[in-house]
């Protein structure tokens, strides 16, 4: 490219303005130390404002105002967007959404067209490399314009023009409203004392920072409409480029809008003044004047500049993203990465502080998330379940957990996301609620699972030492007797004649455990509850890490040991990999790692894992489990999964068939998946999809997560204890 003018040096190696001081510039950096006697207080002013002059304020009152200031402001990292990214299998990232207050993306200068550096100083600041941060020459022309009744104009310097951006933007950061609202007033008020503090700090930053450095802040902190800031951004925003790539007629109307965001920013087509019908003639007439400024200023040739003045203005608006409602079917997993972050002291003090924190920080968050299992997920959910059904408030989800870490690999259900109540009061598609985890956690108050919860009498039945052959009265009746709690005291429930029947109405006298585990007999597991401790039951199911979705404590009644307790999926699929991993149980995690602004890593919540049972515990758990899929009530589940590698699970269904759960998994991956009831009570066994039975959903939904988890991760024989084994009373941790 032939560029006119002479060549700059280090990093403005392209661009017509040298960084050099001259004569002037001293002269200028002079007048800076001058500033503080009171004639040099007295000449700033009347070149500011000749009306401060006429109004009498003393030498010393200018004096008192610089004396009070600090000689100069840091340049500190910008406010900027964080971003949410899964990452695919070839290692490569996938963006899941943005967050932002400012739409800003910080870049280096080499990273800027050199037609944004010279139009940002032909225009603005054409002595930018001669002065010390005030140019005098500049400031007198304005006032005495301003003062001989021609347009008010501010002659700041581009560095001035820093300062007031950094002030506002200390301004943007506070809290409290009307604190934001005086500090921005006091920002931009139209003053002498204004503009004399503005000397002030731009002289201090020349003195520290070179004129490279002062020149990439500006061009990062400049407004350029909305919540658009940063030259990257609005080259993003604007013109669907990057700042390095703009042509030159697009970069003079960005530059074009500092001067004035809401008169020429160009994302509004149907503007009278500057819209799409008229060629956004505001913008494009202050671009040719930008331009014409380039060409005197012999930044560009000439026919660089009659190439320039005949394109038209054609902005390319491409939305940033914003929020989760951009991650699509991820979208209830990214929601609940930003609660792991709204409760992390990582962020902040308090949650809202840790929000606002992430909002501005620029922080990049790579999550757990398995963009394959994930997929499959969404895939499954949207073929076999509709978001909305008539007289019946039908929800669905899936969860994903990887045995051993804590990682999230997969969260879907059948709704779209929003969190705006405008948006969801149009169907019943919408919710911004995440069914598959706690309330704390944007969650709902959870769900039954029924017979997915046996699990933990299983448990607690192996490790007070009864074997899987030893068989119990498992008649129904409504007499079942007195129940052992050792925390509340003995139970009984024969007064309220409670009287529990089975899901196909079985009534045999002496079923094994592992026959009441296999069939999911609901008087088995009473009869086996009744040789338990209550108590024990639920302190075993809270080592798997299983608790209430609503926060309260987990119920420990007989009831509860067929499932009667709401629990979110989420919880339901982290114990089901503590039964996966040999009773060690650990925490859900959905974050890998998190790099800060300047690209250094950021500690993140790591999952603690604890051994919940002894392993021999989960040797007989395993055994049974694993007959549930082959020869039990998950066959279809086990059928259906291609390719098998060994698996262990449980079915639930709640009374009245309102709530299906299928739970399962093999030593590397533990999926749950639900359709339940979100509100009232619907039999799934009387509905139809047009996949099939509502009821039998969840047999078709988790063999398509499972068979992909399979294929990826493999999976390795149980460890199993024989059916006759017995385990020492009272062995192992809880």
């Amino acid at each position: 490219m032939n560029r006119a003018g002479p060549v700059g040096g280090d990093m403005m190696r392209n661009s017509g303005f040298a960084e050099r001081r001259t004569i002037s510039g001293v002269f200028g950096g002079l007048i800076g130390l001058l500033a503080m006697s009171s004639a040099a207080g007295l000449l700033m002013a009347a070149a500011v404002t000749p009306v401060m002059a006429l109004s009498s304020i003393a030498a010393t009152d200018t004096i008192n105002v610089f004396e009070n200031l600090p000689e100069f402001l840091s340049i500190d990292r910008l406010s900027q967007k964080s971003n949410i990214y899964a990452t695919r299998s070839d290692g490569t990232t996938a963006l899941l959404a943005s967050f932002y207050d400012q739409n800003r993306i910080e870049v280096g200068l080499d990273e800027i067209s050199p037609y944004v550096k010279d139009a940002a100083i032909a225009s603005e600041d054409p002595r930018f490399y001669e002065h010390g941060g005030v140019d005098l020459q500049g400031t007198i022309r304005a006032a005495v314009n301003t003062f001989a009744g021609g347009d008010i104009q501010g002659g700041s310097s581009i560095t001035q023009q820093y300062v007031k951006n950094v002030l506002v933007q200390k301004c943007e950061v506070l809290s409290d409203v009307a604190a934001q609202h005086t500090c921005y007033l006091a920002a931009t008020e139209t003053s002498a004392d204004r503009k004399l503090k503005e000397m002030r700090l731009a002289i201090g930053i020349e003195r520290k920072y070179s004129k490279n450095d002062i020149l990439r802040q500006y061009l990062n902190i400049a407004g350029f409409g909305g919540t658009v800031y940063g030259i990257e951004a609005a080259a993003n925003y604007y013109f669907n480029t990057t700042a390095a790539n703009l042509t030159l007629p697009q970069a003079a109307s960005l530059v074009a809008t500092i001067n004035n965001p809401v008169k020429f920013q160009l994302d509004d087509p149907q503007s009278e003044t500057n819209g799409a019908a008229n060629g956004y003639q505001t913008n494009r007439a202050r671009r040719d004047y930008i331009l014409r400024d380039m060409f005197t200023h012999r930044k560009i040739t000439r026919a660089e500049f009659d190439a320039a003045v005949r394109t038209p203005v054609e902005p390319s608006i491409a939305e940033p993203s914003t929020g989760c409602q951009t991650a699509a079917g991820s979208a209830f997993f990214c929601d609940y990465v930003t609660h792991v972050l709204r409760n992390d002291p990582t962020f902040g003090a308090d949650e809202a502080t840790r929000l606002l924190n992430f909002r501005r920080g620029g922080y990049n968050v790579y999550t757990t998330i398995d963009l394959d299992l994930q997929n499959a997920a969404e895939n499954t959910i949207r073929a076999n379940v509709p978001t909305s059904y008539p007289g019946w408030d039908v929800g669905s989800v899936i969860s994903s957990v990887q045995v051993g870490t804590g990682r999230v690999l997969a969260m879907a259900q059948n709704k779209d996301y929003s969190q705006d109540p405008l948006v969801q009061a149009t169907g019943a598609n919408f919710t911004g609620i995440n069914y598959n985890t706690d309330y704390v956690d944007g969650g709902s108050s959870g769900f039954q699972p029924g017979s997915t919860y046996k699990v933990f009498t299983l448990a607690e039945w192996l490790r007070e030492g009864h074997s899987l052959n030893e068989r119990v009265d498992s008649r129904r009746k409504a007499n079942w007797g007195t129940f052992k709690d050792s925390c509340l005291g003995p139970q009984n429930y024969d007064r309220d004649k409670w009287n529990p029947k089975n899901d196909a109405n079985e009534s045999g006298a002496h079923y094994s455990a592992l026959e009441a585990t296999i069939g999911s007999i609901n008087t088995g597991y009473i009869g086996m509850a009744k040789k338990l401790d209550l108590c024990g039951i639920r302190q075993t199911a809270e080592a798997f890490g299983m608790r209430r979705a609503d926060g309260d404590p987990l119920l420990q009644n007989a009831a509860s040991v067929i499932g009667t307790n709401e629990i979110a999926p989420l919880s339901m699929a982290v114990a089901f990999a503590g039964i996966a991993n040999k009773g060690v149980a650990c925490t859900p995690v959905v974050i890998d790692k998190i790099l800060d602004s300047t690209g250094a890593e950021v500690p993140v919540p790591v999952s603690q894992c604890t051994q919940a049972v002894d392993p021999a515990v989960t040797a007989g758990m395993a055994y049974a489990m694993r007959r549930v899929m082959t020869n039990g009530t998950a066959q279809q589940s086990y059928r259906d999964t291609e390719p098998r590698v060994p698996m262990i699970g449980k079915t639930g269904t709640t009374d009245g068939n309102k709530d299906t759960w299928m739970s399962g998994a093999s030593t590397k991956v533990a999926t749950v998946v639900a359709v339940v009831s979100l509100t009232g009570e619907t039999n799934q066994r009387l509905v139809y999809f047009d996949s099939g039975q509502a009821a039998t959903a969840r047999h078709r939904m988790w063999p398509a997560v499972m068979s992909v988890a399979n294929a990826k991760y493999g999976g390795d024989a149980f460890d199993e204890a024989a059916p006759n084994t017995v385990i020492k009373v009272g062995t192992g941790p809880r």
